[in-house]
């Protein structure tokens, strides 16, 4: 198995309101079939899937799928006083500040912020970690 995601699906209460809510934090999408929505990434693709949809794909009910996970998705910036505004972005679009940005303990700068079904966020700075000129991330640095 090589070392990478290729997708991430979120599950969404309204896909209307979620892909609303990625677009105003200025994300496009790309063509999909029915009742799928898809934004294409560095390298991957995050999906926005109905909640009902992914719970019946996969066994379960839709109350079963929800909430907090413990998993956050990440978006590294290239410069510390980039964290602020895109976290205000985020609640200008329907999210939720959860942590304003701050400085962290290893020397970085961050917050998170909750999309509109709760999937958290953390936009960063890590001065360790400098993006490739595409903007891609990899932990000691892309460049």
């Amino acid at each position: 198995m090589d070392q990478r995601i290729s997708l991430i699906t979120l599950a969404v209460n309204d896909v209307a309101t979620s892909a609303a809510f990625y677009e105003g934090i200025g994300w496009q999408r790309v063509e999909t079939e029915d009742g799928v929505v898809a934004f294409d990434l560095i390298g991957q693709t995050l999906g926005l899937y109905p909640r009902e949809m992914l719970a019946k794909d996969l066994g379960m009910e839709a109350h079963e799928i929800g909430g907090f996970s413990g998993v956050t998705l990440g978006y590294n910036v290239r410069e510390k006083d980039e964290v602020a505004p895109l976290l205000e972005r985020a609640k200008a679009s329907g999210g939720r500040i959860v942590k304003p940005a701050q400085d962290v303990f290893w020397g970085g700068h961050h917050g998170y912020f909750a999309d509109p079904d709760g999937h958290i966020w953390e936009v960063a700075h890590n001065p360790f970690s400098p993006l490739g000129k595409d903007g891609a991330f990899q932990w000691n640095g892309a460049g």
